[in-house]
């Protein structure tokens, strides 16, 4: 795939930027990313991890010792909510062992397909699916790979044209790309590495080329 290929070419470092030590903080600080940066989960997660190392722990705190301590990264009660459930569940139900398989991990609070995705990929290693995030939506339905904005639909998608040994780079590439020249407003399309591959559909006026 020749979209892939450039990508490699051009982000050949590219990496989930949240940081994590094992699956299960991988998970915890991927339910805090929602509508948040990553920079921000980063700046809470240190201090969180800190005090609740493991879902053992996390799953016996005080839920407004978890409110306060991950309040700036937004919808903190929730949030808290789901990341104490989520370490119960984990606790109870696996042993303290994040589960490996995609249909165990959507049963977790708070976990749907793509934070499954993530630390599947991210953390074991494991293509099951592509993760779909803003970036990697935007891009693929302006390279005219999906046609939706539905997160589910725009997998299914891009699982039957994206070669599966590309599937967990591939979000990480668009992110990249994403925040560095297909932004949302004005592409920089001009120095694009796919600008002779890409559809440009719903740009209206990219920038010269």
């Amino acid at each position: 795939m020749r979209i892939a290929e450039k990508l490699a070419l051009a982000y050949p470092d590219a990496a989930c930027s949240l940081v994590f030590s094992n699956p299960f903080q991988l998970v915890i600080a991927t339910i805090l990313s929602a509508q948040c940066t990553d920079k921000r989960v980063n700046q809470v997660t240190g201090p969180l991890f800190r005090r609740w190392p493991d879902a053992e722990s996390l799953a016996a705190a005080a839920p407004r010792e978890i409110e306060r301590m991950i309040r700036s990264t937004g919808f903190y009660r929730a949030k808290a909510r789901n990341i104490r459930g989520c370490a119960e569940s984990i606790h109870a139900r696996h042993g303290g062992e994040v589960p490996d398989r995609l249909e165990d991990l959507v049963k977790l609070p708070g976990v749907g397909r793509k934070t499954a995705n993530v630390v599947l990929g991210t953390a074991m290693g494991r293509a099951e699916g592509i993760v779909v995030d803003t970036h990697v939506g935007r891009i693929s339905r302006r390279l005219g790979l999906t046609s939706t904005r539905e997160a589910v639909k725009a997998e299914r998608e891009l699982v039957a044209v994206v070669p599966k040994r590309h599937w967990i780079a591939w979000s990480h590439w668009l992110i990249e790309h994403g925040r560095a020249v297909c932004r949302a407003r004005r592409p920089d399309c001009g120095r694009c590495v796919l600008g002779r591959l890409c559809r440009k559909v719903g740009v209206e006026r990219p920038a010269a080329e």
